[in-house]
């Protein structure tokens, strides 16, 4: 997930997403127009806040109230991902940022705890900082004279928000807070692949009630957390099949060796690549200069010259300048993360001097993913029987 950061708390970047920016207004028009809700609520038990319905509703009020409510709440949101950061961290995990997006928070680790008694206590830190901003705020609430009804409305919301946030969180909806806590307990007597496997399940089905829930009640909210957290608890199980399937394996094992890379000169036309991708059925090559590698083309780079254009264009002129590399030594899941975070489908692979010795793609660690879970095979290129990659 990407976005623009605003800031930094505890040296752990503050980002905005593009979504956050336009569901935030959503957010502050739905408060504002349920104020009265809102009230009713808060003035009922346990919070008895005795606020003045028609003094927090006349004129803009409620617009204002409701737009600041709605950065409250997401405040609360950066300080639920910052409980879980700050407790990752005290295990020695990075945090590459925390994100606000449309629905919610994201708080972004390097790598996830594999021991259960520190996912417990990172899963379980996030809905414990909310239950401790609802208990700030409702005292808030409290000590405030009832002069301060806008104030003393915008801290009891927050107070109400925040206790729902904790216990929502808490639903075992892998992989929110709740699908964490249960795949860390699970852990205990567990591998720790079957018991994400386990509660990604749980996950599932979780998600397949809030989706019809969401249907039901025309909830275009629910229908989409329902959504995020079937796609989380699909991808999560993969990865963690994934950690177990290529444990040990480096990408040596998997890459194609240089001397089975087709390269392409940077001097050759685009013709003549067009040519070589359709003698080799390859669709993207390294780029060299003078036994240099300069860059990376695919079939799109082809593509987006004119036919009548292709014997004048070289392959220099419609490359891109980026060369990804990654260590031999590295392992696969590394590369799975560099090609994922370039958004790109190979990377070259590197010597300790930097010469190239093979190239590893997106499709070589599927097909050993696919093959090592279907026949436990040993692992090297050769037992794989993997296929020959530009």
């Amino acid at each position: 997930m990407r976005g623009f950061r605003i800031g930094r708390v505890f040296g752990i970047p503050i980002k905005l997403d593009v979504t956050f920016l336009l569901v935030l207004p959503v957010f502050a028009y739905l408060i504002g127009t349920q104020l009265e809700v809102w009230v009713s609520t808060l003035n009922g038990a346990p919070f008895a806040a005795g606020l003045d319905a028609t003094a927090l509703t006349a004129g803009s009020v409620r617009w204002v109230l409701g737009a600041a409510a709605a950065v409250g709440l997401f405040v609360g949101v950066v300080l639920h991902e910052l409980g879980h950061s700050v407790v990752a961290m005290r295990y020695d995990f990075t945090i590459d940022a925390i994100t606000l997006w449309v629905l919610g928070g994201v708080a972004s680790l390097t790598d996830q705890p594999e021991e259960w008694d520190q996912e417990l206590c990172i899963a379980l830190a996030g809905p414990a900082a909310s239950v401790g901003v609802a208990a700030v705020a409702y005292g808030v609430l409290v000590v405030l004279p009832s002069s301060l009804d806008t104030v003393r409305f915008v801290f009891g919301y927050l107070a109400l928000m925040n206790l729902a946030l904790a216990a929502f969180n808490l639903l075992p909806g892998f992989p929110m807070d709740g699908g964490r806590v249960l795949r860390a307990l699970l852990a205990r007597t567990r591998t720790f692949a079957r018991a994400t496997k386990i509660a990604a399940e749980v996950g599932k089905l979780f998600a397949f009630v809030l989706g019809i829930a969401g249907l039901l009640s025309f909830n275009v909210i629910l229908i989409g957390v329902a959504f995020f957290i079937y796609i989380g608890a699909a991808g999560e199980a993969q990865r963690t099949a994934m950690n177990a399937a290529f444990e040990g394996v480096t990408v040596a094992d998997v890459m194609t060796p240089a001397s089975d890379v087709h390269t392409v000169a940077a001097t050759a036309s685009v013709a003549d690549l067009m040519d070589s991708m359709l003698e080799h059925r390859h669709t993207g090559y390294p780029v060299f200069r003078d036994a240099t590698a300069v860059g990376m083309v695919t079939l799109d780079d082809a593509r987006s010259v004119r036919a009548v254009e292709r014997d004048a264009m070289r392959v220099a002129d419609v490359m891109s300048d980026d060369v990804y590399t990654i260590p031999g030594s590295a392992d696969a899941t590394d590369a799975l993360d560099a090609l994922q975070e370039h958004s790109v489908g190979r990377l070259l692979v590197v010597d300790a001097d930097g010469e190239m010795v093979g190239l590893i793609t997106r499709s070589d660690l599927m097909d050993a993913f696919g093959i090592i879970q279907s026949t436990g095979a040993a692992i090297s290129r050769e037992s794989l029987d993997l296929p020959s990659r530009p």
